[in-house]
């Protein structure tokens, strides 16, 4: 089966309608699936769900799809430097789901395992927990998390052959593993597209059974934060 596109929106064909799930990788700026989200934008899908670590920054990731108002709900664990996102949030323009990042991760991957729910105790005596099922093992108290089960992934690697096996560099492992794993459909984009057989099997962190199609393309890298000592 053919998995390499040519470009993010050939990638995307016959997978976006309004009002989907999408679960998205990276972590702060990293690792962000950067080509197929300005695809989406340019596809004008609407009433979107994505659950995903952070919403990029204003003029960057998901924070191009707010721009547009093409995002009705964020399933996150950190929403700040975003202004627009604060602003959306603030007026009722946006839901929000708050997860703890651990828990969000393990929601992503528990999904790509088909297990539906899991007990944890982060969270416990918070707002967190609120109207979630409560369940005692040996005499400490946990709250019930449900999997997340995607319509849509969209992930970006740093390696991969032509059959998805991937690789991811630092920072942008976190969080593009467990969000690849648990959609039905799984669109990655890739630094470098490399023939099956050359990258080494104990070196990769995604098996390509999880990986549906893939696109090679140029990426922008971003420093969230540039510190510099005076003088």
């Amino acid at each position: 089966m053919k998995k390499v596109y040519g470009s993010a929106a050939e990638a995307l064909e016959g997978l976006l309608h309004d009002d989907m799930l999408i679960a998205a990788g990276g972590f702060g700026l990293c690792g962000i699936p950067e080509l197929l989200l300005a695809a989406i934008r340019d596809a004008g899908t609407k009433g979107l769900t994505f659950a995903s670590n952070n919403a990029g920054v204003d003029d960057f990731g998901i924070g191009i799809l707010l721009q547009t108002r093409q995002v009705k709900k964020m399933i996150s664990s950190y929403v700040g430097e975003n202004a627009e996102f604060m602003r959306q949030y603030l007026s009722g323009e946006l839901e929000l789901e708050f997860n703890p990042q651990g828990t969000l991760a393990e929601r992503m991957r528990a999904g790509g395992c088909g297990i539906p729910g899991f007990y944890t105790k982060t969270g416990v005596g918070t707002v967190i927990a609120e109207g979630k099922d409560h369940r005692d093992f040996n005499g400490e108290t946990y709250i019930m998390e449900e999997g997340i089960f995607a319509d849509l992934s969209i992930v970006k690697a740093w390696k991969a052959d032509e059959t998805g096996n991937a690789i991811f560099r630092k920072t942008a492992r976190n969080f593009n593993p467990p969000a690849a794993m648990c959609g039905k459909t799984c669109v990655m984009e890739v630094e470098e597209i490399v023939p099956v057989g050359s990258l080494d099997p104990d070196h990769i962190h995604l098996p390509g059974i999880y990986v549906h199609r893939l696109i090679q393309g140029d990426h922008e890298k971003r420093i969230e934060q540039r510190t510099v000592r005076e003088g």
